[in-house]
């Protein structure tokens, strides 16, 4: 059984975890709300664009449009969003798990040539990418720094350009899907080249749109605000996934050390009552040895 003075060690250290998980877990949550916020606003957006290119869809056929050029995939481009920062749980963990089943399976033969490449969001996934001995063509780490629709337009424009030069065939994105604050669905979600939509599903609503000038030129110059729109959508999603997995991971964390400060204080009084018996016995076995 340990001493008194391991015990008090340990029941002041697991205090003070408890203490800053606690407060991580109201900072996360302060967090989660503005996030939540941001990429719940930002849905309706984006469903609207989608339905509006739905609409276009017949018009997206005969497109010359570069980022729908649809080739024979040589080149393709990993981007993985994760976070900058740990202790959220297996948040980062499962992003880099699902890469590496990528690379050793779908897209194997495009790694095993060198085909492949990696742009990261996030020091974690920076960190794994730098070590993996694939291509690690860029990172945009610095982008949480200010997450906003103006900052991450460069790096939506950087794969925009690489895919309309020839440089990448085909752009795939992975990150984690917020759905609520203890539920983050990692999604693989194709950028590059744009997949027309199906007109069946754009005239479901019934809609039908008055076009100045026409379908054609308008689908030109909606593309790439889609394109960036669908980007800024994925990092507003990690973002928001993020937190909620760190709120949730921290409260796990702050449960876990309650439970654990009860069993060292209930550890901590048998050997309080242990030593208080000693010394009892060897009191009475002392009055008795002088008695004799």
């Amino acid at each position: 059984m340990p001493n008194l003075k391991e015990v008090r060690n340990r029941i002041t250290s697991v205090n003070s975890t408890r203490q800053i998980t606690s407060a991580m877990k109201l900072v996360s949550a302060a967090k989660l709300r503005r996030a939540q916020d941001a990429i719940t606003n930002m849905r309706p957006y984006a469903e609207k664009l989608s339905e509006v290119m739905g609409n276009l869809s017949q018009a997206a056929e005969g497109s010359d449009s570069p980022y729908m050029e649809q080739r024979e995939v040589e080149h393709i481009t990993l981007v993985l969003v994760t976070s900058n920062r740990g202790l959220c749980g297996a948040f980062n963990a499962q992003i880099i798990r699902r890469a590496k089943a990528l690379v050793s399976t779908t897209y194997a033969d495009y790694a095993k040539n060198g085909k492949l490449s990696l742009v990261t969001v996030g020091k974690k996934a920076s960190s794994w990418a730098a070590q993996s001995g694939f291509n690690h063509q860029a990172s945009y780490d610095e982008l949480y720094t200010d997450l906003s629709f103006p900052n991450v337009v460069p790096a939506a424009e950087s794969l925009m350009e690489q895919f309309a030069l020839g440089e990448t065939d085909k752009v795939v994105l992975i990150y984690n899907r917020f759905v609520t604050a203890a539920s983050q669905w990692v999604t693989e979600e194709q950028m590059l080249p744009v997949m027309p939509p199906q007109s069946n599903e754009a005239k479901g609503n019934g809609v039908e749109y008055i076009y100045e000038p026409d379908k054609a030129s308008i689908l030109e110059n909606l593309i790439p605000i889609s394109l960036k729109t669908q980007f800024f959508k994925v990092l507003l999603d990690s973002h928001a996934s993020e937190h909620g997995a760190r709120m949730t991971a921290m409260h796990k964390a702050t449960d876990n050390a309650g439970e654990l400060l009860k069993s060292l204080k209930l550890s901590y009084n048998k050997a309080r009552q242990a030593a208080i018996t000693n010394e009892i016995l060897e009191i009475v076995a002392g009055a008795e040895a002088l008695e004799s």
